[in-house]
């Protein structure tokens, strides 16, 4: 058994018992007041834990983002993680948090509240360890991740070009625990479409029905999609009209953009952006863009993940490489040139889901692997 295998088995149960505390403290994006209790408690568990020195960065709106500095080296690595959810408060009434068998359930327990645990244990481990003193780690609780990362994503980024690397501690892909080397990049877009109203049965010929126009935009929009390149193009949201027999005046696309590559990501948004008419006397606005960048493989996070591999099999963890249509804060960092790796977190399933969950048998090796890597890199 290895050092951080035995440290993690000592302390497994303290380990699921933070993770109850904290699954049990409903954070949803949009309840700053909630938010704000699950970053006080996680900031609490990591100056107890590892000493950490805690930065907090204001915000109005949302929850108050946290930072935490661990160490005193001149290398600095970066772990990210976030302690908003999708879920309401009082989804624990519907989705308790439970173990049953081999899982954890409960409302942000793989998405991701298990890989802020997963960090503030780990750092523990490194600090008593006395192995990294050449090394500061900062950890970064975003409150506003489920929603873009409108106010995080600056500080992300500085921080991000402070470090040598970037660990994301995001849920992990499928059952078998794979990393991400990649993530899609993400576009979000409302097209609004402006025609003339008329009456549909005395004066049709007068109208300019922008529900028309809409129509043939989004037979265009999806027509920018490469599935060969990684690019789909979603028109999820259709609003428009008042009255059956009114042409309407007005009418509302809301679409998602994914994209593998920055070069599609140009074509695409570009593609996007320029919209022919169809229908004479309609006119055509589009707002928005690319809230992430797409996160690319590059040289650098390969050799990173070649060397988490190596470490996780001396754990006894297979790790396969793989990547998702979905974004986090990973994209921002990756986009800048920072090594980064992505989906160091719970195994599991169900993100933003109700059959979320977490699977325990993964924890004790999964947390002792990502400790060496720490310690390691």
């Amino acid at each position: 058994m290895t050092r951080f295998r035995a440290f993690v088995d000592r302390h497994l149960d303290e380990v699921l018992a933070d993770l109850a505390a904290f699954v049990e403290l409903e954070s949803p994006t949009t309840d700053k007041a909630a938010v704000d209790r699950a970053g006080r408690y996680l900031a609490t568990r990591l100056r107890e834990a590892a000493g950490a020195e805690i930065v907090w960065h204001p915000q109005a709106a949302w929850g108050d983002h946290l930072e935490a500095r661990v160490g005193s080296g001149p290398r600095r690595i970066l772990l990210l993680g976030h302690v908003d959810t999708v879920w309401p408060v009082g989804t624990l009434e519907r989705i308790p948090c439970r173990i049953d068998g081999d899982r954890m359930t409960g409302p942000g327990c793989f998405d991701m509240k298990y890989g802020d645990i997963q960090a503030v244990w780990a750092l523990r481990a490194v600090v008593e360890s006395g192995l990294a003193a050449d090394k500061t780690f900062v950890y970064f609780g975003n409150t506003e991740e489920e929603v873009g990362s409108p106010t995080s994503r600056p500080i992300i980024e500085r921080l991000a070009r402070e470090s040598e690397c970037v660990l994301v501690l995001e849920p992990s892909v499928g059952e078998e625990g794979a990393i991400k080397l990649w993530r899609k990049g993400v576009g979000m877009y409302r097209l609004t479409v402006r025609g003339v109203a008329s009456h549909a049965g005395a004066d049709p010929e007068k109208g300019r029905s922008a529900i028309l126009e809409l129509a043939h935009q989004i037979v265009d929009l999806h027509a920018i999609a490469d599935p060969e390149r990684g690019t789909t193009v979603n028109v999820g949201i259709v609003r428009g009209g008042t009255r059956p027999n009114v042409v309407a005046a007005e009418a509302v696309a809301e679409i998602d953009l994914r994209v593998r590559t920055a070069d599609e990501a140009r074509r695409a948004d570009t593609r996007i952006r320029t919209r022919p008419t169809f229908v004479a006397g309609t006119t055509v606005h589009v707002d928005g863009g690319l809230n992430r960048p797409p996160m690319e493989e590059t040289p650098a996070s390969r050799r990173l993940y070649e060397l988490a591999k190596r470490l996780a099999a001396n754990e006894g963890v297979d790790l396969p490489a793989g990547g998702t249509g979905g974004g986090s804060d990973g994209n921002f960092t990756a986009a800048l040139g920072v090594p980064t790796l992505d989906g160091l977190g719970a195994v599991g399933d169900g993100g933003h889901a109700e059959h979320e969950h977490i699977r325990l048998s993964a924890v004790a090796p999964r947390l002792a692997w990502f400790t060496r890597l720490l310690v390691e890199l």
